[in-house]
């Protein structure tokens, strides 16, 4: 794996039970940034940002998080102890790092599932997480698996199915591991689906968590019901790679994921869609708004924003109290530290530097 100039790797052992891969940029002694990746990503997905917060004076630091990449010490097994992925247990993994690094405070960033990390991380620990960004996933307070589970059935009704409830099934993994173009092909399609350069994403709010309302949204998002995600981004092959993900960019991704599998990740969504887990995190965090400064980035171009009606409207109004900006990002879409990396490390900095 090529990195840009000034970043690092190296690994942190102990932490949370995790032998932890981590990329660093910028001097230690300055002020920390922890960087959260999404799904399916890797530490690597912040290699564009992380020599801008370096050259602005912070020390940057990006893991590859628990069912991802070179961390070990996870079990990747679908019959495994979901515990380990709940919401609760990766604040832990994000405060034991910090820890590990004899750090005792740090700002944090998240990205896609990244972001519920790190909204929770201050929600939970505000003394230790001093500021919050969060990029493409607004939290509104309502976990995901509080949800009206009707609306399985009410999206079967009309042939379609929701995708997080998808990575929850045995076969989602397997499915995007043999996908008949390959596993680097479907990475490409999926990307692309889900970025500015496909010109069918053009979001706006739902005005609820009804089926009718969420069928509106992409197939990547709500699925056709017959389908897998293999073969629902499958006709979205882009004709040549995007000048944000070169061919070998795309094969850090594609090797990372060849020897890991998915499932480390989709774990993450078996255990946020389960009731018990949405009471436990409901139960942990009963009354509590986000206290610190926080930002909010996404592209203009992503669906991300909208997928949870009413998360949006609820962050800016209740959850986050001293709410900064929300940046959409043009020429963006759901992967907008990649597609518009200057842009991000613009508004992080200015965030961050304030």
């Amino acid at each position: 794996m090529e990195l840009p100039a000034g970043i690092r790797s190296r690994f942190i052992d102990d932490v949370n039970g995790l032998r932890v891969h981590v990329l660093e940029a910028g001097r230690r002694g300055r002020p920390a940034v922890l960087l959260l990746h999404g799904f399916p990503e890797l530490a690597y997905s912040w290699r564009k940002v992380m020599p801008a917060l370096a050259a602005a004076g912070f020390h940057a630091i990006a893991p590859d998080q628990r069912g991802y990449g070179a961390t070990t010490g996870w079990d990747g097994r679908y019959d495994c102890d979901l515990g380990a992925y709940s919401m609760l247990n990766l604040v832990e993994d994000a405060a034991s790092l910090l820890a590990r690094l004899e750090l005792p405070a740090a700002h944090v960033v998240g990205h896609d599932f990244g972001a519920p990390v790190a909204a929770y991380c201050t929600l939970t620990r505000p003394g230790v997480f001093r500021s919050l960004a969060l990029m493409s996933a607004p939290l509104g307070g309502v976990p995901i698996g509080a949800r009206d589970g009707r609306i399985h059935e009410e999206l079967a009704a009309l042939g379609r199915k929701h995708y997080q409830w998808y990575y929850t099934t045995r076969e989602a993994d397997a499915n995007m591991r043999a996908a008949r173009q390959g596993l680097a092909a479907f990475l490409r399609a999926y990307y692309h689906y889900k970025s500015a350069d496909w010109p069918g994403n053009r979001p706006f709010p739902l005005k609820d968590w009804t089926a009718s309302e969420l069928a509106k949204m992409p197939t990547y998002y709500v699925m056709d019901l017959d389908k897998g995600m293999a073969e629902t981004v499958a006709p979205y092959m882009p004709a040549r790679a995007p000048r944000w993900l070169t061919d070998a960019e795309l094969a850090v991704y594609a090797d990372a994921f060849e020897r890991t599998g998915f499932q480390g990740g989709l774990n993450w969504y078996r255990s946020a869609t389960s009731p018990e887990h949405a009471q436990r995190l409901i139960a942990a965090v009963s009354g509590r708004t986000i206290d610190v400064p926080s930002l909010f980035i996404a592209g203009a171009a992503d669906w991300g924003v909208y997928q949870k009606p009413g998360e949006f409207e609820r962050m800016r109004e209740s959850v986050c109290t001293d709410l900064r900006g929300c940046e959409l990002v043009a020429g963006a879409g759901h992967w907008v530290q990649q597609e518009q990396p200057e842009a991000v490390a613009r508004l992080l900095t200015q965030f961050l530097s304030s």
